[in-house]
């Protein structure tokens, strides 16, 4: 005979095989201006997979993931908890709001950047702006790159050019005004504007769609001082200041515009900037601009 106590654990069993899962989660949002992320703590019960999905295009089958939200917006987080055939959801909102300042991802083959583009300088603001909604860098390279100086990249020339093509010249049939600013130099990681040189372009006139971020090494007061002299421009302490922590190429100061300063993505500009080159310094291995959003 069966005693008692078996068919109690039976039961128990049974019901805890048919038992329905709970799906139950807290959500931190570690900020609430894009680009930012969210942190999920699952407690959901009897379940056995868990299927999330964050309301952008993402997912994940982790049990307590974490998902960084590039664009402001608002998001509908929702958890599926399963068990056998049965599931349980459960949702909750998240909203992100755009940056006071414009910043733009730069996505490409070496990792994602995120860079701020300056208000003090609108013209070549509004003009990648422009470019960017047009998708005219999607697929074009970073062409030259220079180790401890820069990378560039713009030309629309590069897509899936031949490593023997020559590239450099290429751009939208136009030129933007000089926006130099005294107090927008080149620290590591600006992004300024290419240009032709001096000889046919006396004012300074910028590419209209190559850019470079710089790598840049270490500065002295020295290196300052001497570009003081040559330019007859004063650098702030602040300047100096800066220049000695973060390093970058002073010598370019004052004769390029600069118009953004990477926040994110440091190891991607050492990335790109340690490949190896071919003559001409293009990269041996394609370095490709994949996208460029603007975070809004």
């Amino acid at each position: 005979m069966i005693r008692i106590e078996s068919l109690l654990l039976i039961c128990i069993l049974c019901l805890s095989s048919c038992a329905k899962p709970i799906a139950d989660f807290v959500l931190t949002q570690n900020d609430d201006v894009a680009p930012a992320g969210i942190s999920l703590e699952n407690n959901s019960k009897n379940a056995e997979s868990y299927e999330w999905d964050f309301g952008d295009g993402n997912n994940s089958t982790d049990a307590n993931p974490e998902h960084e939200y590039v664009l402001s917006g608002r998001y509908t987080v929702t958890l599926k908890a399963k068990a056998k055939n049965k599931v349980s959801t459960s949702s909750k909102e998240v909203v992100f709001q755009a940056p006071q300042e414009c910043r733009i991802l730069m996505k490409t083959s070496k990792g994602d950047i995120i860079i701020k583009l300056f208000d003090e300088t609108p013209k070549h603001r509004d003009n990648m702006l422009s470019l960017i909604k047009q998708d005219f860098y999607d697929g074009l390279l970073f062409h030259r790159v220079i180790k401890g100086f820069m990378a560039q990249g713009g030309d629309p020339n590069s897509k899936g050019a031949d490593k023997n093509t020559s590239l450099g010249s290429g751009g939208p049939p136009y030129t933007i005004p000089a926006e130099i600013k005294n107090d927008l130099v080149h620290f590591s990681g600006a992004l300024a504007a290419a240009r032709q040189g001096d000889n046919v372009n006396p004012e300074k006139k910028s590419s209209g769609s190559q850019f470079y971020i710089v790598h840049g090494g270490p500065v002295s007061e020295q290196s300052l001082d001497k570009q003081e002299k040559s330019t007859g421009i004063i650098y702030s302490n602040e300047i100096r200041e800066k220049y000695y922590e973060v390093g970058g190429t002073p010598f370019l100061d004052f004769g390029y515009t600069v118009f953004g300063q990477v926040l994110e993505g440091f190891d991607v500009i050492d990335k790109i900037a340690n490949s190896k080159t071919l003559p001409r310094d293009r990269p041996e291995e394609d370095i490709v601009i994949l996208d460029i959003l603007v975070i809004k």
